[in-house]
Formats: structure tokens, C-alpha cells, sequence
């Protein structure tokens, strides 16, 4: 089969062109965009508040469900076959994928936020403020959001490893439901489309917002301004990183990347326990843990509908963080089918409830409380900074204050952009083997391929952040989590009907 053979044009090329076609003019007139842009989806996010609440709610119970009803001893794959990656692989892939450098940002940042703008009744700036801070931190990378990310992933397993479908693809995971008229048809085009588009934006925004992670610690390193020769040099380091990873494939590329950078963000964890302010970061963390788990419910289901003066930080930007999640759900669900050959539905379930949640919050408790201590103790006035928009700013300035801290800024780069290395490559990764025509339940997605779509993704980044195109595009980004929020719960059905048919439950269990 030539190389032309390899990629299905037919979906690849129409999603590419409307990702352009909405990306030009967006960036072209990038202040009346995003004015117009941000109306819909403001007006959006105030009437359907509830809805996104529930949806959360729903998924996890959904996830429960599947997990512990008898779909969850579903094998995906021969249950005679070992897991393709231990546990802690498994996990290190899930958590790299999931949570990426984004982490990061807002386990360190995510507080300040909340505290300069907190729940109704609480003052900004209080320490009861800056208690809710650490603690919505922790439940935005929690149940929820790691439910939006995995309950496609029941269907496109078993279309890929019990079924052993060629293709990886939303269109075929619905066969069972709306037939081969619909799967073969423009039906089936029209939701492969959808998901590739929302793919290719939301690369290209994460490439995009992920790059002044390092850029502005490298910049506080060095003692030099920030430019976008700068950014362009950090970006074609890093894209080099992830193309080549994309090319080695999982095995070789990414899982050694994801273990590796498991070890490192522990080091830098432990490195600012011992350096830093160590007892009082545990003593913040257990706080807000006890936090999280009085306030859950309020801060799932709370929308301030009798509070004057309208929503707070943590209702409005919970709404705009499951809408975005929603964006990344096709790609996150899609990529751990493919790594979950020889799991259960509830393993892969579980895992990806528990493996990225834990790890956030641990995260959060470290950075966070690194932050609140400065702040509290140090007289850094992170508030006012972020307030300022200086936001990454923020984040060298806080590492700084440790012992050696050009080496905890160090960490901090490398593991940050391992993590949006990760992300990344696991994304092209995806986006190959959705886009290939070989059979992707004998074959990986080719190597060729992969590059390609990374440079693609790389050029689209560039380009919007020269002309000033990536904040458009951001809120197209959190739009299109509508439509994917329908074929979501349409995946879910589709993943029932499918072992409800070959009664999976009784024939393809372990013994």
C-alpha cells in the first residue's frame, strides 16, 4: 500500500480546512471575534450552568455503573491476554495524558483566582478564601473531569479489541445503533469530522498556552525579556521532543517519557517538602482535603442562582472548565482504548478516576501550599500579580523563594515540558491512528503519519500565535464540547447495546 494509502483524506483533509477557515478571520479581526465569540459562549455557559453541573454528576455515575455493574468484568480484548502495560505504566500514561504541565499552572496558580474572587458570603483575601482556593483547585482535577475524559472509552476498546473493528473511529463505534447506511454514510463523516476538528483546535491551543509554562521560568532563569523568538525557540524544542516520542510509539516513546517524568515530578515534590516550608504544605494539604470533601457537593452542583451580584470564580469557571473538558473527551477516550488491550472496563474505569485524581491533589496540596505560604508568610503579593495578569509570572517568582531555587526552577521546566510532550504525542499519536486506514486492532498507526500531523499541529500554533489567532480559537474550542457532549452519551449507549449483544459479560470475562 503506498504512503497516499495510509490517511483517509476524506475526513483529515475537511477537518484541517475548517480549522483554518475558522482560524483566519477569527485572527484577523481577533478583538471583535473574541467579543463575539465570548456573547455565545457566555450566553451559553449562563442558561445550560445546571446542565454542565449535572452532566459531571451523570458521567460519574455513569462510570460507577459500568464499573460495578456486570459490564465491568468486560475484558477488552482475549481474556487469556496480560494487560499490554503494568499498573503503574498504565497509570503514568493516564496521568501524563490527563493532567499534562495544565497541572502545573493551576495547582500553583488555580487558588489565587478563587481567593481574589471567592464564594458568596466569604472575603476576598480571607483565609477562608484561600482554603477554598487549594480545594476547588483539587476538585476541578477530580471525579468529573476525568469521567468527561473516559466514557467513550468503553465503546472505542471494544470496537477495537473485542470486536477487532479496522477502524478507530466514532462512526464505527455507533454501527450498532444507527447501522451501516449511517457508519458508511455522511452521518458517519459528519461525527468523524467533528472530532477531528476539535482535536486539531485544541492541539494547537494547548501548543499554544502550554509554551509559556517554560518560557517564563526559562526567561527568570536567564535573566532575559520575553520574546517570541523565545517562545519559537522553546516551541521547536519541544515539538522536536514530541515528534520524536510520537515516532518511537508507546512503547518506546511515550510510556519511558510518562514513567520517567512520574519520578521526576515526585523529586520536585519532595524537593520542595525538604527545602521549603514542608510542615506547613502538609499541615495545608490535609486542610484542604478536609476542605474539598465538606464543600463536594456544593462545589458540584452549586450554580449562586439567589446570590446578587452574580456567579463567583468558582461557578463560572467550573461551567467553562467541564465545557473545555468536553472538548478533550474524543481524544482522552480514544487514546485510552487503544492503550487498554487486556484491561477490564472497570480496570480502565477506575484507573482513570483515581490514578490522575490522586496525583492532582497531591500536586495541588505541594504547589498551592508552596504559594499560600509565601504569601501568607513572605509578604509576596501573588494576588495583586496575578490580578495584574502577570499570571506565569507568578510561578518563578514563588520557586525562586526556595533554597536553590534555580534548580527547583529547573525541575519545575523539565518536568513541565515532559508533560506537554506527553500530551502532545499522545495526541498525534491519536489523531494517526484515527485518521489511518490500516487496521488499528493488529497494527499501529504509521510513523510517517504521525510526524506529518505533528508538524501540521505546529504550524497552525505558530501561525495563530504570530497573528494573534490562539484566543479565538480557544473559545471555538470550548464550543464545539456541545456537540461532543451528544455523541458522548451516544457512546455510552452504543458501548451497553454492543455487550449487551455479544453478552460479553458471560463470554468474554477472565476465568
Amino acid at each position: 500500500m503506498g504512503k497516499k494509502g495510509l490517511i483517509d483524506y476524506k475526513i483529515f483533509i475537511p477537518a484541517l480546512l475548517i480549522v483554518i477557515a475558522i482560524s483566519i478571520p477569527f485572527a484577523m479581526y481577533e478583538a471583535k471575534s473574541l467579543e463575539l465569540l465570548n456573547s455565545i459562549f457566555d450566553s451559553i455557559v449562563t442558561s445550560f450552568t445546571w446542565g454542565y453541573l449535572w452532566y459531571g454528576i451523570i458521567l460519574v455515575v455513569a462510570g460507577l455503573y459500568l464499573s460495578f455493574s456486570k459490564y465491568g468484568k468486560v475484558v477488552l480484548g482475549d481474556p487469556k491476554e496480560k494487560p499490554r502495560f503494568s499498573l503503574f505504566e498504565y497509570s503514568s500514561i493516564l496521568i501524563a495524558m490527563g493532567l499534562g504541565s495544565t497541572i502545573m499552572r493551576t495547582g500553583m496558580l488555580q487558588w489565587t483566582s478563587v481567593a481574589n474572587d471567592p464564594p458568596a458570603g466569604v472575603e476576598a483575601g480571607s483565609p477562608e478564601a484561600i482554603l477554598w482556593g487549594n480545594a476547588y483547585s483539587m476538585f476541578l482535577w477530580g471525579f468529573q473531569v476525568f469521567a468527561i475524559f473516559v466514557l467513550i472509552a468503553p465503546a472505542m476498546g471494544y470496537i477495537l479489541h473485542v470486536r477487532k473493528r479496522p477502524l478507530m473511529r466514532v462512526s464505527e463505534a455507533c454501527r450498532s445503533l444507527f447501522g451501516d447506511k449511517f457508519s458508511d454514510g455522511i452521518g458517519g463523516k459528519i461525527f468523524d469530522i467533528l472530532f477531528l476538528i476539535s482535536i486539531l483546535s485544541g492541539a494547537a491551543v494547548t501548543l499554544g498556552l502550554g509554551a509559556p509554562i517554560v518560557t517564563y521560568n526559562l526567561a527568570h532563569l536567564m535573566n532575559i525579556e520575553i520574546t517570541f523568538t523565545l517562545t519559537l525557540i522553546v516551541t521547536i524544542v519541544w515539538v522536536f521532543l514530541f515528534s520524536l516520542s510520537a515516532y518511537a510509539g508507546i512503547e518506546k516513546g511515550i510510556k519511558r517519557l510518562s514513567t520517567l517524568n512520574m519520578y521526576l515530578a515526585g523529586a520536585l515534590g519532595l524537593f520542595i517538602i525538604f527545602a521549603g516550608p514542608g510542615i506547613f504544605i502538609l499541615n495545608y494539604f490535609s486542610d484542604s482535603v478536609s476542605f474539598l470533601i465538606s464543600n463536594y457537593i456544593n462545589l458540584s452542583l452549586n450554580t449562586d442562582s439567589v446570590h446578587e451580584g452574580g456567579m463567583s470564580h468558582v461557578q463560572s469557571n467550573t461551567v467553562f472548565f467541564f465545557a473545555y473538558s468536553a472538548t478533550w473527551a474524543m481524544l482522552h477516550g480514544v487514546f485510552a482504548a487503544k492503550i487498554s488491550r487486556g484491561r477490564t472496563v472497570k480496570e480502565m474505569i477506575l484507573t482513570y478516576f483515581l490514578a490522575p485524581t490522586l496525583i492532582s491533589w497531591i500536586a495541588t496540596g505541594i504547589l498551592g501550599g508552596l504559594g499560600v505560604y509565601q504569601y501568607l508568610n513572605k509578604d509576596m503579593n501573588i494576588l495583586k500579580l496575578v490580578q495584574n495578569e502577570e499570571r506565569m509570572a507568578a510561578i518563578p517568582e514563588i520557586l525562586s523563594t526556595l533554597p536553590l531555587g534555580w534548580l527547583a526552577i529547573t525541575l519545575f521546566m523539565i518536568v513541565a515540558l515532559i508533560f506537554l510532550t506527553t500530551t502532545l504525542d499522545s495526541t498525534t499519536y491519536t489523531v494517526a491512528a484515527y485518521t489511518s486506514t490500516r487496521d488499528m486492532s493488529k497494527f499501529e498507526p504509521p510513523k510517517t503519519l504521525r510526524i506529518i500531523i505533528a508538524a501540521i499541529i505546529t504550524v497552525v500554533a505558530l501561525v495563530l500565535m504570530r497573528i494573534g489567532g490562539l484566543p479565538p480559537l480557544e473559545v471555538v474550542s470550548g464550543l464545539m464540547g456541545l456537540p461532543i457532549i451528544v455523541i458522548q452519551f451516544i457512546l455510552i449507549w452504543a458501548a451497553i447495546k454492543m455487550m449487551n449483544e455479544d453478552e460479553a459479560f458471560k463470554y468474554n470475562i477472565r476465568k
